[in-house]
């Protein structure tokens, strides 16, 4: 499941907004309060800039971002990339795919931003109830 959701202009690349996308999770717990920070934080090569690195870790979030080509690893240990937890970045391509299955958030129909957002919540909403309520699950 999603665990927040943020709507920006089309030109505006994904990585400005990526502070405060983390600022709005919250992590339900069996007990307690719900946690505010992931332990990992997966992401393709579009989000590997030191910025996000540099936030992820004062916040001690692990970064689980692959270099560009382009780029110098740094060498100061910190940067160490786990394959194997990059691997799981599917569920999140898997998401966007049945969020693409609702035909109006594939297709855009809402043109306002808070109401293509309320759309995404929506369709979160049915996904959960499926999941909850599913024989299968």
């Amino acid at each position: 499941m999603p665990l927040n959701v943020e709507v920006i202009a089309g030109h505006a690349h994904d990585s400005t907004c990526f502070e405060s996308l983390f600022d709005g999770i919250c992590i339900p717990q069996p007990v307690g309060r719900p946690r505010t920070r992931p332990q990992r934080a997966t992401a393709d090569k579009g989000y590997s800039c030191r910025r996000i690195r540099d936030w992820l870790w004062d916040h001690g979030i692990t970064p689980v971002i692959p270099h560009k080509e382009n780029e110098h690893a740094r060498t100061d240990g910190r940067v160490k990339f786990d394959k194997a937890a990059y691997r799981r970045r599917s569920i999140i391509e898997n998401v966007i795919g049945w969020l693409k299955e609702c035909r109006r958030i594939g297709t855009r129909f809402e043109k306002l931003a808070i109401n293509f957002t309320a759309m995404l919540q929506l369709a979160m909403i049915q996904n959960c109830l499926k999941i909850a309520f599913s024989d299968r699950a």
